[in-house]
């Protein structure tokens, strides 16, 4: 997305990213649903990126938004900083203090937990090693599940009538699982074992802030071949 002519420099919105990242995948859904006018630089190579370095010198990984010459680090932290500088479209986070922990909880989770473990089964040395980061992550799904009913009460999205915190934390990592369930055989989100995340992918896919920016899952599969060079993806 570019970005809208007679933008005030103080309102010039940047973000440094790559494509493939399900971190940066979420800060485009959160612009996306916004509605705010950006302009995405993408960074081929990000650990050498003379602007990635600049920007983020600590950590020196993307997501990067650049608000006018501020720059805000990390997915969630930049998706809480443009939900609470925009208010135009639907609110990310819950309003109510208790709703808004839980959210923050989950998407912790998210990461420590199921990011981690789709990157165990890519990575795993033996077909052990692989056994038990597929129990993990299938583990991961069962908790999303059931985290689902609670948190959607019968409605579309984990965030209720619309994509919220939960569903940008997760479904940026759509793509990845689709990719090991091509590869691994597994099918992680399945309409028996997981019916509400089954159809709740559906609906999430076909947003109208997702649909443009989300990854294609034939490019995924490419650059996982590249990225992890191990028997699961040959």
């Amino acid at each position: 997305m570019g970005l809208m002519s007679g933008v005030n420099n103080d309102e010039y919105v940047r973000l440094l990213g790559a494509w493939p990242s399900p971190f940066v995948l979420r800060t485009r859904i959160a612009l996306n649903l916004k509605r705010v006018p950006y302009e995405y630089l993408e960074e081929e190579d990000t650990l050498n990126s003379e602007s990635v370095l600049n920007y983020n010198p600590v950590h020196k990984q993307i997501p990067i938004l650049i608000h006018g010459n501020k720059p805000i680090r990390e997915s969630l932290n930049i998706v809480m900083y443009v939900d609470e500088t925009w208010l135009s479209g639907p609110p990310i986070l819950p309003s109510d203090p208790f709703d808004r922990a839980v959210a923050r909880f989950w998407d912790v989770y998210i990461d420590e937990h199921c990011f981690t473990s789709i990157n165990g089964v890519a990575v795993a040395k033996d077909e052990e090693e692989r056994k038990m980061a597929i129990a993990k992550l299938e583990q991961c799904m069962a908790l999303l599940e059931e985290t689902f009913q609670e948190c959607s009460k019968g409605r579309g999205f984990f965030g209720g009538d619309n994509i919220g915190f939960i569903d940008i934390g997760f479904g940026s990592m759509l793509g990845p699982l689709k990719v090991l369930e091509k590869f691994s055989g597994v099918k992680f989100i399945h309409p028996e074992n997981t019916p509400g995340l089954f159809n709740w992918a559906d609906r999430f896919y076909a947003h109208e802030a997702v649909k443009p920016v989300m990854p294609d899952i034939e490019k995924l599969v490419e650059f996982a071949r590249l990225k992890f060079n191990t028997s699961i993806f040959k």
